[in-house]
């Protein structure tokens, strides 16, 4: 009977590794090539001029602070139908999904009008240089229209998860991405005749990629048979106050989000305050790291999905067990950042700019960054795992605790204590690790809950 017992949960926990990889692995697919072509778009602009990668790091962060916004808003939805897909629940994955793709554009468009026509003052209370903030306004101008396409991208993502069915989301990154880094290179640096246009060209290049691949991913979203998916008629006659309801629980993960990239707002603004070239050197940092994210994040997508349907349920063993199976993948991101910033620091960063001064004084930054993924990663997935039973109001919190605490790190390390740029990574640092441990605690009292 004890033998029997163990084969059974040996094979629920492989059920549980394979689904996770069923939806994580497109997913990865899918960001990783997003993540490549925004690496290939920092190698563009900083060979064809180094403060173009502070113009990037000044001009992507606030406008992603926005656009994650748009982004999160259906996680509230995509929560709601997998609960309800776990408890076979029809008619409310049609009327969540159906108001989904009706209602979700609204602030998207509102955000659009916003960045390009208003975008000045907020690059001024950045502290933006009056040399940067001319190109910031124009990267954000031209990057703008892709708002525009949000709302309908995200809530399309949200049907694709929650059927389990992500392999489209890969080859609409490929082409998006590949067209991306075709239109960047021939306007960044005027090839075939076109204007040289800097970081204008790359902000043109990433819109009329989107918009082009846009017309795939809308052609394969309403041909393939997708399990949440709902008919016309339902997106029709779809409620107002069934998003509203959805709007409820995914405005948390959404400001929450706001608040994280608030913060990081608020490190470009210290970053600023220490030289020119800092914010391109974070910037720099940042993306590389953002490449483990994607997995990570990934993975997280995922547990948020099956924890969801675990929720509905009802399943206490395979609430837990999608929570292990997620994070111990993670380690296998951890070890390879580890390992990469540790051998091979000088490599990396020479990709992305010829500065020896940069190169030699930003290596110690990826070992950083390699081991602040243990507890960024445990975050990343705990925190899906407690919105996946319902609760989305924990990791907001707990942002807003975040966003303070390390603003407040940031600026002891680097004008108390006079640690650089080195006390902006610090602070990241000391914020995960604090926030892994009380996500945790709260994660295990969800268990105990759920247990009962």
């Amino acid at each position: 009977m004890k033998t029997q017992h163990l084969e059974e949960i040996k094979a629920k926990y492989g059920s549980c590794f394979r689904q996770l990889l069923l939806i994580s692995v497109p997913l990865i697919l899918s960001q990783l090539i997003n993540q490549l072509q925004m690496v290939i778009d920092k190698i563009f602009l900083g060979h064809a001029d180094s403060l173009y990668m502070s113009v990037l790091g000044n001009a992507t962060f606030p406008m992603w602070t926005t656009m994650s916004f748009c982004l999160s808003i259906g996680t509230g939805a995509s929560i709601l139908i997998s609960q309800s897909v776990g408890a076979n629940n029809r008619k409310n994955i049609a009327d969540y999904a159906g108001s989904l793709i009706k209602y979700n554009n609204i602030i998207p468009f509102a955000l659009f009008i916003f960045w390009c026509f208003f975008s000045s003052p907020v690059f001024k209370i950045m502290g933006v240089s009056e040399n940067l903030l001319p190109l910031c306004v124009d990267y954000a101008q031209f990057y703008s229209p892709v708002f525009l396409l949000s709302g309908f991208g995200s809530s399309f993502i949200v049907i694709f998860q929650t059927s389990n069915y992500t392999k489209p989301l890969a080859t609409y990154s490929l082409i998006r991405s590949g067209l991306n880094v075709l239109f960047d290179w021939v306007l960044i640096f005027g090839k075939f005749g076109f204007p040289v246009l800097g970081v204008k060209g790359a902000a043109l290049g990433t819109t009329l990629a989107e918009f082009i691949a846009a017309v795939y991913f809308t052609y394969v979203f309403f041909k393939r048979p997708l399990a949440t998916r709902p008919n016309f008629s339902t997106i029709r006659n779809s409620r107002f106050k069934s998003y509203l309801n959805s709007a409820k629980l995914g405005v948390n993960t959404a400001l929450e989000g706001v608040l994280w990239n608030c913060g990081n707002l608020a490190l470009i603004r210290i970053l600023n305050s220490i030289n020119e070239l800092a914010a391109g050197i974070y910037s720099i940092i940042f993306g590389i790291e953002v490449l483990a994210v994607v997995f990570v994040g990934s993975l997280g997508s995922a547990a948020l999905t099956l924890t969801s349907e675990a929720t509905g349920k009802q399943d206490f063993f395979r609430y837990k067990s999608v929570f292990r199976c997620a994070y111990s993948l993670c380690f296998v991101v951890i070890a390879f950042m580890i390992v990469s910033g540790y051998f091979f620091p000088n490599q990396i960063l020479s990709v992305f700019t010829k500065d020896e001064a940069i190169i030699e004084s930003s290596s110690i930054f990826l070992l950083i960054i390699g081991f602040n993924m243990i507890s960024k990663s445990g975050n990343m997935i705990i925190g899906n795992c407690i919105r996946g039973s319902g609760d989305t109001q924990w990791m907001f919190f707990t942002q807003i605790f975040g966003t303070v605490f390390i603003i407040g790190m940031a600026c002891l390390f680097v004008y108390k204590l006079n640690f650089g740029i080195a006390g902006v990574f610090f602070a990241v640092m000391t914020d995960e690790i604090v926030r892994f441990i009380i996500n945790y605690i709260r994660y295990r009292k969800i268990c105990a809950t759920f247990g009962k």
